[in-house]
């Protein structure tokens, strides 16, 4: 959850880097808020259309992620310890 304390919130609102996973969430959180903020701005309200959006992109954030460097990994550790699945 994004719910870190008000000092780790002020020194990544001022461009700190996240040190774990929950000030990680919070700076993600922050910035789809402001996306959200500025949309609702523009258009008067917060559409369905926007939260599409942002979320389309977490999604294609994550599987970036996933196939730049957690796949990877992944396969480096199989490697080494050998794999676990019989058929493939």
């Amino acid at each position: 959850m994004p719910y870190i304390t008000q000092d780790a919130r002020a020194r990544i609102d001022a461009g700190g880097a996240p040190a774990h996973a929950g000030e990680l969430n919070y700076a993600v959180t922050r910035l789809v808020d402001a996306y959200l903020a500025r949309a609702a701005e523009s258009e008067g309200r917060v559409r369905y259309a926007h939260l599409n959006e942002a979320i389309g992109v977490l999604e294609c954030a994550k599987l970036e992620l996933y196939r730049r460097v957690a796949a990877p990994y992944e396969d480096r550790k199989r490697t080494e310890s050998g794999d676990v699945y019989s058929v493939t």
